[in-house]
This record gives C-alpha cells, structure tokens and sequence, in this order.
C-alpha cells in the first residue's frame, strides 16, 4: 500500500529502538504524561458533573422550576393549571402560595420561607416526599397547622416529630410602624434532607393553613408551580404562559433564585478545566525537548535524506508525523483510561474507603455519602482535541529546526 514518504519515515522512526536510551525515555515520559493529563481531565470534569447533576436534582427538585402567581388571590387554580399543562413543555402544576416569615422555637430564632402546598399534588412537582427523614406530607392537615421542616432546621432547634414552634409572619397594619408581627403556633409532622441548603430554608404546611396566615379564603391560592422538561426551558415558557393569561399574572423561575448558585458550579467546572490543560501543556512541551533531541540524534539521516532530493518540507513532516504518533497514542491511552476510570470511579471510591476504614465523603458534613460521576462524551471530545493540537503545535518548531539542517554541515564530522 502506498504512503507517503514522510509518514513512512515518521511512523518507522516512532517504533524503531534508538541507539540513545535517554530519548527513548523522554519519549515515553511525553506520551505518559499526556496520558496522564488527559485522564486527569476527564476523571475530574466527571466527577464535577456528577456533582453538579446531584446539585441540581436536589435542590430544583424541590424549589420550583417555574411559577405562575395571580395580582390577587386565585379562588381556584385548577383552570390556570390546565391552561398551563397545554403547553408541551410543562410535566407537571401544583398550586402553592409563599410566605417569608421566622421561626422561633424556646428563644432562638431564623429566618424562613414556608410554601403552602396541597400534599396530594405536591409529589408530582417536587421530590421532598422521597427525602422524608420522619413522618410524612399526608400528615399536612389543614385546620391542624403542622409543619414539615429541613433537617439542618431539625437539628438547629433540636426538634422532632410532634414538637411545637412559633411562626412568625408580618402582617400589614394601620399602626404607625406599618407591619405587626402575627404569630401561629406549628406542629412539627415531619422532617426532610435533601443535602443542600434548603434543609435549613425551607418549611411547608397546608395550603388551607398558608390561606388562614394570610387572611385568604380556605380554598384560595397564591399561584401554581410548574415541573418543566427541560429546566432551561423554564423563564421563557414561564414568560409566555402568563402573557397568554393576562395581565393580571406574573411569572418567576428557578434562574431568579438559584441561577447565582449553578452559574458559580459552571464557573468553577471552567476554571478547573483549565488549570488541569496545563498538564497537558507540560506533556506537549516535553514533546519538544524528545523531538529536538531526536534531530540533532538523526542529523546525517536528514543530510542524506536531503542530498537524496527530500526536500525542506518533506523533512519538517517526518518529525511532525512522529512527534504527532506520540501525541495521538498518549491522547488515546488517557482517554480510554479516563473513561474506564469515570465510570468506575464511584465503586474504586468505595472500595478505597472499605480498605482505609476511613469515610472520605461523610454523610454528615457534604450531601452525598459517595462520589458522583456523569461522564458527557462532549467533555471527552473536547479534551482529546485540545490535547492532540496542543500535541501537533508542540512539533511545529523542532520539525522547522530539522528543515533548516544543511547537508554539508551536518556530514562534516562524520
């Protein structure tokens, strides 16, 4: 089969054994440390998928992905849900009315937000029914006045199913100061985690009992949340929905609360990457200290190959075709490497921990007990790319030094 000279060349001086071990080395150093950085890349970046996908089932999984509110209270939601639901991008409505206000529970106090919901349309929208510690939503009764609390709350207060705590609200008055306090006394029926911060945010309790804190109708509400199929879908459709219904009708999405959190996760994902590029850049730089040496080891074959009538350019593609073998081998090893390594890295995690007895992800301080892995082939590709043209840019000036080699200069000493 034909090929061309220089890859003929290139490719035969890749595999032949060299007279000087010590390039040899430098060789195989280059091709490891490439592989080593590239799997690196793609072990990390994994992991902070993982982390970022755990991040992001946790926490808008439980906070709404969209919500449609009324100017006024709504005496039934249900007709706004299914003007909603006709939309081929929301999953799922529930109703749901919000309210800031503090807890107060034997004279410490903090600050937090309740949701009134209705607990048979609650698990179609959020996730808390899957992460109850005790007790259950069903346990929201309206009239009964009993709360569902984080567990960073829980445990702040030191409080369990059946305790009693104080909700504080602020409630508009005639009075000089403009806002009083009101005052109503919860019963603590269940408790959730979810692992993020919300566990010590969050509280919910009956629709009906958020109406009565807000001098509302029994039945009466302050919106619907929406689950969307695609989050990121979530402001524009959240948009039209309630400029189709009116304007008595405003929107909110998740990107007004949380979008501060998950654009720092996408930030940092960034940063990292770049930073562990530079491993790869250190392996490309080796491969031009090999190459260089590898010319100056090869210059009476480069005389000879000249005065046989190679020419400059066939000789710069010789040293461009191995210092490029190098690059593309250490870029597939590490890549293979790095996905076997992804995808088992949670089982060699745990396998780690069983044979130190020690836990290196505690339940108690982050929120997972183990470590998460997303593999995307996109972060592969992009990773594999930028270390075979950082690999191909890294020959470019030791095949341009071989090209300039002059035949007579080079057969002088030998």
């Amino acid at each position: 089969m034909f090929r061309p000279l220089a890859v003929f060349i290139g490719a035969r001086y890749t595999r032949a054994k060299r007279r000087n071990h010590y390039i040899s080395f430098i060789s195989l150093t280059s091709m490891l440390g490439l592989a080593l950085g590239v799997l690196a890349m793609i072990v990390v970046l994994s992991v902070m998928n993982g982390f970022q996908k755990e991040m992001r089932v946790r926490i808008l999984g439980l906070v709404p992905h969209a919500g449609i509110a009324g100017l006024q209270p709504l005496d039934d939601w249900r007709p706004l849900a299914e003007a909603a639901l006709r939309h081929p991008e929301v999953q799922a409505v529930a109703p749901l009315t919000e309210l800031e206000g503090m807890l107060s529970y034997k004279g410490s106090m903090q600050p937090i937000q309740v949701q009134g919901i209705d607990p048979q349309e609650e698990p179609k929208v959020s996730i808390v029914g899957e992460h109850m510690q005790q007790g259950h939503l069903d346990a929201l009764i309206p009239g009964e006045f009993g709360v569902v609390i984080g567990e960073i709350t829980a445990r702040r207060f030191s409080l369990q199913v059946g305790d009693r705590l104080t909700l504080i609200v602020p409630e508009l008055s005639d009075t000089p100061g403009g806002i009083t306090p009101r005052m109503q006394r919860l019963t603590v029926v269940g408790i959730f985690k979810v692992g993020a911060e919300l566990d010590g945010s969050l509280a919910l309790i009956h629709m009906a009992d958020a109406a009565h804190l807000q001098h509302w109708q029994s039945g009466q509400v302050q919106g619907i949340r929406l689950a969307m199929k695609d989050l990121y879908q979530a402001p524009q459709v959240a948009a039209r929905i309630a400029a189709e219904l009116g304007s008595g009708y405003r929107a909110s999405d998740w990107t007004q609360t949380q979008g501060s959190l998950f654009s720092a996760m996408k930030m940092e994902k960034t940063m990292i990457g770049l930073l562990l590029l530079l491993i790869v850049a250190v392996a490309a730089f080796n491969i031009i200290a090999t190459l260089i040496m590898v010319v100056a080891d090869k210059g009476a074959d480069i005389a000879i190959l000249r005065t046989l009538g190679a020419t400059p350019r066939q000789i710069m593609a010789i040293f461009m075709v191995q210092g490029t073998v190098i690059g593309s081998v250490g870029t597939l090893v590490g890549a293979v490497l790095g996905v076997l390594a992804a995808l088992n890295v949670s089982e060699l995690v745990g396998w780690l921990e069983r044979f130190s007895g020690q836990r290196i992800l505690s339940s108690d301080v982050y929120f997972v007990s183990y470590l998460p892995s997303d593999l995307q082939a996109l972060d592969v590709l992009l990773i594999c790319t930028a270390a075979f043209v950082l690999s191909f840019l890294a020959t470019l000036y030791p095949s341009w030094r071989a090209a300039q080699i002059e035949p007579a200069e080079a057969l002088r000493y030998e």
